[in-house]
């Protein structure tokens, strides 16, 4: 039941990130406890009760009042054809996330790779799908790039090509959740690169986890311009308004 947090459920979202029982998580709602629907890890209140994101800028993503242009993107278009966030960064997505992208819960990143593909099935489909990719030195610190965990599954539900190496990250970058919009854009120069080697088609879609400025995106979709994609769209999963 949405709006409760069931105490003795090892796999809640409150905070507790104890190892996940796999035979719990097949039952039970992932946020509150309760039974959860069938073929999902969420039950239909807690569903329904989700922060689906509503009216938003078609190029950023940002909510706004009614579906349109955000001012900053009317006064500098941004290097991304449309960019679509199925949430917006709230509880218990603000939970779910980062216990995908740093404590290895799976299962959460099925949850929310079940809701990308039912909002994304809606849209054209590209030819291909690009996860944002970490540097190869992070990559192997974390074990997994959370990027490519939610891309792999959802190219797989839509039946889109998955392009796993099209992308490298050239260079380690900080944080980008530690800098300003400013110094985020600095910390990306240069910190893609294009495989020559690899045939790009000509519409594709980055996905990523979670998107604030959009200055991962943008660096990205840059270079895929410049290597010959002639559309790159953004899948994100939810939007730090």
């Amino acid at each position: 039941m949405a709006g409760t947090v069931n105490q003795s459920f090892p796999g809640k979202v409150d905070g507790c990130l104890a190892a996940p029982a796999p035979w719990l998580f097949a039952l039970r709602c992932m946020v509150c406890g309760e039974p959860a629907a069938r073929g999902r890890d969420l039950c239909i209140p807690c569903h329904i009760a989700l922060p689906w994101q509503g009216p938003a800028c078609r190029r950023c993503a940002l909510p706004l009042p009614q579906p349109g242009e955000c001012g900053h993107c009317l006064q500098s278009p941004p290097p991304l054809g449309e960019v679509h966030a199925v949430f917006d960064y709230a509880f218990p997505v603000d939970r779910l996330l980062p216990r995908l992208k740093f404590h290895r819960d799976f299962a959460a990143g099925r949850v929310l790779t079940q809701c990308m593909a039912d909002r994304m099935a809606a849209l054209p489909l590209p030819d291909a799908v690009i996860p944002i990719p970490l540097h190869r030195a992070r990559l192997r610190g974390r074990g997994y790039d959370q990027a490519l965990e939610l891309a792999r599954p959802l190219a797989r539900a839509l039946g889109i090509p998955l392009l796993e190496h099209a992308l490298a990250r050239r260079k380690t970058t900080r944080a980008q959740s530690r800098l300003d919009a400013n110094a985020r854009q600095r910390n990306l120069r240069d910190a893609f690169h294009v495989d020559a080697k690899r045939p790009l088609p000509a519409h594709v879609v980055l996905v990523d986890d979670v998107m604030t400025t959009g200055a991962t995106l943008h660096a990205a979709a840059r270079v895929l311009h410049q290597a010959g994609v002639q559309r790159i769209d953004g899948w994100v999963c939810a939007r730090v308004a």
